[in-house]
């Protein structure tokens, strides 16, 4: 479980540490990530849930995240 892993951490660090997750991940060990940088996210999930005041707006695969308009806009800056 992880929170935030890349708050306040370098961009060449921080793309070391999810390097890292995926390479856990892809060794059979499930992680559960918190992170407000949803690009990075998304792209190494494979489900995700985006909340919005606590609650959970939306849910899916991440790959349909990631082409949702809505995300795209609120968190991508697309």
């Amino acid at each position: 479980m992880l929170d935030e892993p890349s708050l306040g951490i370098a961009p060449l660090l921080v793309a070391r540490i999810f390097e890292v997750l995926k390479d856990i991940n892809r060794r059979g060990t499930s992680l559960l990530l918190v992170e407000q940088n949803a690009a990075v996210a998304l792209n190494i999930a494979h489900h995700g849930y985006v909340l919005e005041t606590g609650e959970i707006a939306l849910s899916g695969e991440a790959r349909q995240l990631l082409n949702e308009e809505r995300i795209k806009q609120a968190y991508l800056g697309v």
